[in-house]
């Protein structure tokens, strides 16, 4: 099989005419590539390079006649990755309302998703109020008051509309999370082919996160932070497609010799005019929605802004472009901010709506009525209407508490020990006796029935080296994949770092976990070996790659039970807890 992470040409925004300083010569020690001064070959495959397709060698080896392996590869693209999304939607789906219990953070979310998708807002509940949904089944009245919340509302929206259609229990307020985290795992799949150039590869990135337990745990809790996931995930698939149209287009403009080949031209690179781009649009509405689940959204749309831009640039200076930087500027930098801030301001501000539209007589969402009251005789009353103002300090207030929150929990942590999968969260926890609640019979002594939130380890440990990997590829090889992939860890995590003293949680991390996925199939296509390696390299490097996968696999089955808080025997449980700080 011909699908490696190195398949594609890792110079593709290299100017031909460039010029390399002596510096990035002196740099080959370390593996940095230089490249050739020349053009070479046909620069359409450099613009948007082809996907690898299984050469004759494999159908053979299968038994496949050669008509049916092309036609197989066809179909491969969308085949395999809705069948990896299928494993990932059986796993997640199955007993979804198992625990039916209220677990962690559930007691917010859940409940205000419930008001917000009734009412527009959230509400303050009784304290009994979450045995009395369970023993309901959700037939419970709605209070009126409402409550303060440092979140916005998109992701409860999104939490509410399972809970309109499944009911207000365990099921319906989990549904959405689950089918997110499903869908996910798709996007995933087809960012990675994309990315690589390799249907494979874009299924192993798809299949690492669908047996990863923190996504597997994430997307079977009504937390906001799947949500976020899916929106940023989303959003970085539509850049890539808008990269590749982009690139596309402007290789259709270039002129070709005589010999039917596409070669640079400066005059082209220089004045061509991308201008309308709907997938950027599109990124820019996910990217508000995003930030309008949580705030830490507004990390990957300045990220991802920044990324998108340099992409243009790369791009001009394949076509061949003299001055790239001026041309993004004169024709893109404008266009691309409209395409996405703006869209993604404007997106945000829209999710308040229910909020907005409740009443401002103290009968609303909280701080409704500020600009009425305490707000009254502000100097910008003249100006901006109530309900802008109202919703600005409520904005302020809440930037307050989150910057601020340091109060001790019992499952915080330090983002320094994310990365290596340190110190889940415990999402439910309880010690039936035996014969009850699973709990076998024989057990001899109680047992331990958990949901955890933690990573799976073996994953979380091969990205590590695959972190490292990525972060060498960028910088020596100038791989813009490997840069993409870090962009995307960066904007997830680093952040954490300014707020190391606030009370924060290793779940924080799913945002980021499909670039931790991205990262370790890099490493895994290099491990295979790249194009033209001998077939002992490929049987040496495949044995290894297919060695590390099983173990991950392996790792996922062998923590099963504290993902979906099977009940086993205490020593069962003990045996698992590999670090003291899982317990």
């Amino acid at each position: 099989m011909t699908s490696t992470a190195s398949s594609t040409d890792t110079r593709q925004d290299l100017a031909p005419h460039d010029q390399r300083p002596s510096w990035q010569w002196r740099l080959r020690r370390f593996g940095h590539t230089v490249a050739p001064a020349g053009p070479a070959g046909d620069v359409r495959d450099r613009l948007v390079p082809p996907y690898t397709r299984p050469g004759p060698r494999l159908w053979a080896a299968l038994g496949v006649p050669h008509t049916l392996g092309d036609r197989l590869a066809r179909w491969s693209g969308w085949g395999g990755p809705l069948l990896v999304t299928l494993l990932a939607g059986v796993l997640r789906f199955w007993h979804l309302g198992s625990p039916k219990a209220v677990i962690f953070d559930e007691t917010y979310y859940a409940k205000d998703a419930w008001a917000i998708v009734h009412r527009g807002y959230e509400v303050n509940w009784d304290k009994n109020a979450n045995d009395l949904i369970l023993h309901t089944g959700g037939h419970v009245t709605l209070p009126s008051d409402a409550a303060y919340v440092v979140h916005p509302p998109v992701g409860k929206y999104v939490i509410g509309l399972g809970e309109l259609i499944f009911g207000f229990n365990p099921f319906g307020w989990r549904f959405m999370t689950a089918l997110l985290g499903t869908l996910s795992v798709l996007v995933l799949c087809r960012i990675g082919r994309r990315l690589f150039r390799s249907t494979f590869l874009g299924c192993l990135a798809g299949t690492l996160m669908a047996v990863d337990g923190l996504h597997f745990v994430m997307s079977r809790t009504s937390l906001l932070d799947g949500v976020l996931m899916f929106w940023v995930l989303a959003a970085f698939a539509c850049l890539l497609v808008d990269r590749d149209k982009a690139r596309a287009r402007l290789a259709a403009a270039l002129p070709a010799d005589a010999d039917g080949r596409v070669r640079p031209d400066a005059h082209t690179a220089d004045t061509f005019r991308l201008m309308w781009r709907p997938w950027r649009w599109l990124a820019g509405l996910l990217l508000g929605l995003a930030i309008g689940t949580k705030w830490n959204g507004l990390f990957f749309l300045i990220v991802f802004g920044v990324m998108t831009v340099l992409w243009d640039v790369g791009t001009r200076k394949v076509a061949g472009a003299r001055h790239p930087y001026v041309a993004v500027l004169k024709y893109d930098l404008g266009f691309a901010f409209l395409a996405t801030v703006p869209v993604a301001v404007l997106t945000y501000f829209l999710s308040w709506t229910g909020w907005i539209l409740s009443p401002a007589d103290g009968t609303g969402g909280y701080f409704r009525n500020w600009a009425a009251t305490d707000g009254k005789g502000s100097h910008w009353s003249w100006l901006l209407p109530d309900w802008w103002r109202s919703l600005w300090h409520y904005e302020h207030e809440v930037y307050k508490f989150n910057v601020g929150l340091t109060s001790p929990h019992t499952y915080q942590s330090n983002p320094w020990s994310w990365i290596v999968d340190a110190r889940p969260v415990s999402y439910f926890y309880e010690s039936p006796s035996p014969g009850t609640a699973g709990c076998p019979a024989d057990a001899g002594e109680k047992c331990a029935r958990e949901v955890l939130a933690i990573g799976t380890p073996m994953l979380w440990w091969a990205a590590c080296a695959a972190l490292v990997y990525v972060l060498w590829r960028w910088f020596f090889r100038r791989d813009w994949r490997a840069g993409a992939i870090a962009c995307g860890i960066a904007a997830g995590y680093l952040p954490w770092f300014h707020y190391q003293e606030r009370t924060i949680f290793f779940f924080y991390t799913i945002v980021f976990l499909p670039f931790l996925c991205l990262a370790v199939t890099m490493l895994i296509g290099a491990i295979i070996g790249p194009p033209g390696s001998t077939d002992t390299r490929r049987v040496i490097g495949a044995t290894g790659a297919g060695i590390l996968v099983l173990l991950i696999a392996w790792n996922f089955i062998y923590f099963w039970p504290l993902y979906t808080g099977t009940a086993i025997p205490i020593d069962q449980w003990r045996s698992r807890m590999w670090l003291d700080t899982w317990v």
